[in-house]
């Protein structure tokens, strides 16, 4: 889990899955998927640029804002992947209909 959330921090990103899953309705997983991550990269370059007075300043921490928030989604990739695979069968059940 995540560091330092709160209460709501599962509602939100299940809410943003839900949004995902409809999406995957008329398109494909991989689409759904690329949109999401560009659109949490732009949502987080805002983010970043928010805490800062110009764009100077924001360069001179690009690699340290990079470094971060790559390292939150790979240990929350990592999370969610072993949660996966312990629990694939449950997760992905595949049962065929009997004919």
């Amino acid at each position: 889990m995540p560091q330092n959330t709160d209460d709501q921090f599962y509602t939100r990103a299940d809410a943003h899955i839900h949004l995902a899953n409809e999406h995957c309705l008329d398109t494909s997983r991989g689409k759904v998927s690329a949109s999401m991550m560009y659109a949490l990269a732009r949502f987080n370059a805002w983010v970043s640029a928010c805490g800062f007075e110009n764009g100077a300043d924001m360069q001179a921490a690009r690699a340290e804002t990079l470094d971060y928030f790559v390292a939150q989604y790979r240990a929350m990739l990592e999370e969610n992947l072993d949660e996966y695979i312990a629990h694939f069968a449950e997760y992905m059940d595949k049962t065929e209909p009997e004919s």
